[in-house]
């Protein structure tokens, strides 16, 4: 089934490639018609335009949803189809003004619990 392209705002996407692409064997690619960040066939970060607004979504680790979506849910969510697996998103948008740490965070946790564990390795000695 083909998706149509969904348009993302450049300055959200450049700040997600500077967020997601430094990571090791990263890469961009197109899923569901939006720009997603994958390691090999597997997603770590996943943008969406979700009732006309940009969000990117993230695997969290185990417990951890419930957490970030209770501590400011005008942020945080958890998304359709992902969410009952564990995973968060954040709002983009510039109203709600995006705290990019927080999301740079929840694209390394995702890459770490995604990523082979010789990729971990290597980042960790990046570090």
């Amino acid at each position: 089934m083909s998706h149509p392209l969904v348009t993302i705002d450049e300055t959200v996407l450049e700040r997600m490639r500077a967020v997601c692409l430094v990571l090791p064997e990263a890469y961009e690619d197109i899923a569901f018609g939006a720009p997603t960040f994958k390691i090999g066939a597997k997603h770590f970060a996943m943008l969406h335009l979700t009732q006309g607004r940009t969000s990117v979504w993230c695997k969290a680790e185990r417990g951890m949803q419930g957490v970030i979506v209770t501590s400011d849910p005008d942020r945080y969510f958890a998304p359709p189809y992902m969410g009952p697996k564990g995973w968060i998103a954040a709002w983009l948008d510039p109203e709600v003004d995006p705290d990019w740490d927080v999301v740079a965070e929840f694209a390394l946790t995702s890459y770490r619990l995604i990523a082979p564990k010789r990729l971990v390795k290597l980042l960790d000695t990046d570090v």
